[in-house]
């Protein structure tokens, strides 16, 4: 998932030292190598993914509600870290979703909806279109791709202003289910603007997202109606809880979702200018951090530390992906293409991408 926060963000103006680089043709050998020797690896098993996301969830809540009601700050404190770290892995599925074949692991959309998307107010369907977009291969790093922006290419202040507009993300989805929602019943165009503008989870501000389809549409309207009656009932707990457990849950999700704007800002180097691409500089476009490093699996969980591996096998399962990036290095070997995806971590990461915003903006 590139996933980020509505199409709120305003795109800083791209530096003026950015300049057109030659392009990168294919990779023959790695593209026919990622799909032979991958072969077994493409099955979805419901033994993992269901504890794997049940157990998450239910963590996650377990700890928010303990952090809610402790008196001890400190104790709040632990708590609300650990809530952030399981509801972030929880939340992430939605990736795993926006890929899975609908007739893969039934149930396993609408239980995630129930009990993650809905509660945290990011039904899926903010994510499965887009995100088809972004991995089309025409599309990726172009102006339709409503999770690609050329940041390294931005003045410097656009990447704090990326991580902290995120911060605002829990309250402005509570305004854009709790009240323009209802209000787009009564007034369409608002409705529409609502479901072009703030229906997707994109980072790139002139993405403007076309109807759903009739295969979709029923689904969406229901996981919509969903969103909006629980942020109703949240703005309406305030009046017999009072404000703490809303503000509590508020500070988890803000942490939650600056946290996966972090992984967002790392899960590419966004060297992109808008032209398409092939398939391999889409991959070297993007982040690999494998072992040994264990941070990644924090910060990039459900097999999002293999970024560009996916953006290779968009439909391999998150449980195969460490073991298709074995096959591949071993296979590729050291100066292959495969590696040069390959990163330590994401602080380097940061430092490189801000590093290049300097360059541009001389």
């Amino acid at each position: 998932m590139t996933a980020s926060q509505p199409a709120t963000f305003t795109a800083p103006e791209t530096g003026s030292a950015a300049t057109a680089r030659a392009p990168i043709a294919d990779d023959k050998a790695m593209l026919r190598a990622a799909v032979d020797l991958t072969r077994d690896l493409n099955t979805a098993k419901g033994s993992i993914y269901w504890p794997d996301m049940l157990g998450s969830a239910l963590v996650g809540y377990a700890l928010l509600a303990g952090a809610i009601v402790t008196d001890n700050g400190w104790v709040a404190l632990g708590l609300g870290v650990v809530a952030v770290l399981a509801l972030y892995r929880a939340l992430l599925f939605i990736h795993e979703i926006s890929h899975m074949h609908r007739d893969a692991l039934p149930g396993f959309r609408t239980t995630w909806n129930l009990l993650v998307g809905i509660p945290m107010l990011v039904p899926s369907f903010m994510y499965e279109d887009g995100h088809t977009i972004h991995h089309a291969r025409t599309k990726y790093g172009t102006p339709d791709d409503p999770e690609y922006l050329p940041l390294a290419l931005m003045k410097p202040w656009s990447l704090p202003a990326f991580l902290l507009v995120s911060l605002l993300a829990p309250p402005a989805l509570m305004i854009r289910y709790g009240l323009l929602t209802p209000l787009g019943l009564l007034v369409p165009p608002l409705r529409r603007i609502n479901w072009e503008r703030f229906s997707t989870l994109a980072i790139n501000p002139d993405y403007r997202r076309r109807p759903p389809s009739e295969a979709n549409r029923r689904r969406f309207i229901l996981l919509e109606a969903g969103a909006a009656i629980w942020a109703l009932v949240l703005f309406a707990s305030i009046w017999w809880l009072g404000w703490r457990p809303l503000l509590v849950a508020l500070a988890v999700f803000s942490a939650v979702a600056v946290l996966n704007q972090l992984r967002t800002l790392v899960a590419h180097l966004w060297e992109n200018e808008g032209e398409p691409m092939t398939v391999t500089a889409q991959y070297l476009d993007s982040v690999n951090v494998p072992p040994p490093g264990l941070m990644a699996e924090l910060w990039a969980p459900v097999g999002l530390r293999y970024h560009a591996l996916h953006h290779l096998m968009p439909s391999m399962p998150y449980h195969s992906l460490a073991e298709a990036h074995r096959r591949l290095a071993r296979e590729l070997g050291a100066d292959s293409t495969y590696l040069k995806a390959n990163y330590r971590g994401m602080i380097p990461l940061v430092g490189r991408i801000a590093a290049s915003t300097m360059v541009a903006r001389k």
